[in-house]
C-alpha cells in the first residue's frame, strides 16, 4: 500500500501564508530597527546644534554681556510667536505631548503633535531658545522628537492598530531618552516609570530593541562617553547618611514647590496677570526674557542655557559656585518654562539640583563633597519629575557610579514622598491632562486625569 506524500493544495495555501506573513513582520522589524537608528542620529544632531547654539550665545556675551537685555526678550518673543502661529504643538517639554499622544482617542492630532514638522520645528526651536539665553535642556524635546520619529516609521510600515501606535510613541520616547543622555538603561526605565506606568508585555520588546540600538547609534557616533563624566564618591552606612536625609528633604521641599508653581501656572493665573497673559502671550514671552537676563547679569551668566557646565563642574569638584547659583537657576527654569517657548527641564533641574547638594555640602563635613553633590542632584531631580527610579538610573549612569546606588534610591524616593506631599499630581502628567483638554472633549481627558493618577 503506497501513501503519498505530496503536499495538498490546502497544505502549500497555509505554507505560502505562513511565508507572506514571515516576510511581513521581517519586514516591520526592519523599519522598526531603521526607525531606532534614525533617532539615535537626530539626537546626535541635535546635541550637536544645542552645543553650537550655546557657543553662539557665549560669543554675544564676550562681547558685551549686556546684549543679553535685547537679545533674550527678542528671542523669546520671536519663539513664542512661532509657536503660537506655526508650530502649535511645540511649547514646553515635549515629554507631556509624548505621554498625552499615547491617550488620545484622535488619531488625526497624533499625527500632527508628532509629525516630522513639528519634530524638525521642536529641535530648532529649541536650539534658539538656548541661543537666546533660556534655561531651558533638549532631552525633554528629544522625548518627542524620538516619539514623532517612531510614529512616522509606523505609519509608513502601515501600523493603524492603537496598541501598536502608543507601544511605537512610547519606544521612540524612551530611545530619546537613551540616545540624548547616552544612558540604555534609564531610557527603558524612563519608558515604563514616566510615559507608561506600567510595563507592558505587549509593547516591552519593541521598546527595549530600539532602546538599545538608538543607543548603539549614539555611541558608535560619538562614543561611550558619561554626561557627567566618572566619580568614585561613596556614602557608607554610619553618619554619612545624614546627607541622604538632609538632601532628600530639601530636594524634596525645592522640587516639589517647583512643580506645584508649574501645575498651578498651567491651569491658568488668575487675576489681572492672567488675563494679560492670556491676552499678550507674545509680550509676557519678552518680559520673561527681560527677567532671565536680568538673573543672568546677576549671576554673572551662569544661569543661561542647559546648566550643564556648571552642573559637571560641581559633580567633578572642578569648579566654585555661589550658594546664590541653584536658587537664581531655579528661578531662570521656571521663567523660561512659564514663557511658553519649546524647552525641557532635564539638564536645568540636574544643574539645579547639583548647585543644590554644592551648597549643602558645606554644612556636611563628614561626608564626600562630591557624594552629597549627587544625592542633590538625584533628590531634586526626583522631585520635580515624580520618578525616583528614573531620576537613580540616571544620575547613576551618568556619573558611571554603582558604588552609591542605594544612598542615590534612598535620597530619591525620600525626595518624592515630600514633592508628593507638596504636589499630589505629577509635573508631567499634570501638564499632559492639560495638553488633552486642549485637543479632545472635557469628558475624555477627565477619564484619562483619573487614570493617570491611580497609575502614579
Amino acid at each position: 500500500m503506497s501513501i503519498s506524500v505530496l503536499p495538498t493544495p490546502e497544505s502549500l495555501r497555509h505554507l505560502r501564508e505562513h511565508a507572506k506573513m514571515g516576510t511581513v513582520n521581517w519586514r516591520r522589524k526592519f523599519i522598526y530597527w531603521t526607525g531606532a537608528v534614525l533617532v539615535g542620529l537626530v539626537a546626535i544632531t541635535f546635541a550637536s546644534m544645542a552645543d553650537t547654539a550655546a557657543h553662539i550665545r557665549n560669543h554675544i556675551m564676550h562681547v558685551s554681556p549686556w546684549l543679553m537685555l535685547v537679545v533674550t526678550p527678542c528671542g523669546l518673543a520671536l519663539s513664542s510667536w512661532l509657536t503660537r502661529t506655526w508650530f502649535r504643538g511645540t511649547q514646553g517639554s515635549g515629554i507631556p505631548q509624548a505621554i498625552a499622544c499615547m491617550h488620545l482617542h484622535d488619531m488625526g492630532v497624533v499625527d500632527r503633535v508628532l509629525s516630522v514638522r513639528i519634530a524638525l520645528a521642536k529641535i530648532c526651536l529649541t536650539c534658539f531658545g538656548l541661543l537666546a539665553g533660556a534655561s531651558i535642556g533638549r532631552e525633554g524635546p528629544t522625548v518627542q522628537v524620538g516619539a514623532a520619529i517612531m510614529h512616522t516609521v509606523g505609519r509608513f510600515a502601515g501600523i493603524t492598530n492603537t496598541t501598536s501606535v502608543r507601544a511605537l510613541i512610547k519606544a521612540g520616547g524612551a530611545a530619546g531618552v537613551a540616545a540624548a543622555f547616552n544612558t540604555p538603561l534609564a531610557g527603558i526605565v524612563f519608558g515604563i516609570e514616566e510615559l507608561a506606568h506600567s510595563f507592558e508585555q505587549r509593547s516591552s520588546g519593541t521598546m527595549l530593541t530600539c532602546v538599545v540600538i538608538s543607543g548603539v547609534t549614539a555611541i558608535a557616533m560619538v562614543g561611550n562617553y558619561t554626561y557627567f563624566g566618572h566619580t568614585y564618591s561613596a556614602v557608607p552606612v554610619g553618619t554619612s547618611w545624614l546627607a541622604v536625609l538632609v538632601c532628600g528633604v530639601m530636594g524634596g521641599l525645592s522640587g516639589g514647590m517647583f512643580s506645584s508653581l508649574l501645575v498651578r501656572m498651567s491651569r491658568g493665573v488668575p487675576g489681572a496677570l492672567g488675563a494679560f497673559i492670556t491676552r499678550r502671550p507674545i509680550l509676557f514671552a519678552a518680559l520673561c526674557g527681560l527677567v532671565l537676563a536680568i538673573i543672568g547679569l546677576l549671576s554673572g551668566g551662569m544661569t543661561y542655557g542647559t546648566g550643564y557646565t556648571q552642573a559637571r563642574d560641581i559633580i567633578m569638584g572642578s569648579g566654585q559656585y555661589p550658594a546664590s547659583y541653584f536658587v537664581l537657576k531655579l528661578l531662570a527654569t521656571f521663567v523660561s518654562y512659564c514663557s511658553g517657548i519649546p524647552g525641557g527641564l532635564f539638564a536645568p533641574s540636574l544643574s539645579v539640583g547639583a548647585g543644590m547638594g554644592g551648597w549643602i555640602a558645606q554644612f556636611l563635613p563628614h561626608t564626600t563633597p562630591g557624594a552629597v553633590v549627587l544625592l542633590g542632584t538625584v533628590a531634586y531631580f526626583a522631585a520635580v519629575t515624580q520618578a525616583p527610579l528614573t531620576a537613580t538610573v540616571i544620575v547613576m549612569e551618568m556619573c558611571d557610579n554603582q558604588q552609591i546606588t542605594l544612598a542615590l534610591l534612598a535620597s530619591a524616593f525620600l525626595a518624592f514622598g515630600v514633592s508628593r506631599a507638596l504636589c499630589s499630581h505629577a509635573l508631567y502628567g499634570a501638564l499632559a491632562v492639560r495638553f488633552l483638554r486642549s485637543t479632545e472633549p472635557r469628558q475624555k481627558s477627565t477619564t484619562i486625569t483619573t487614570a493617570t493618577d491611580t497609575a502614579r
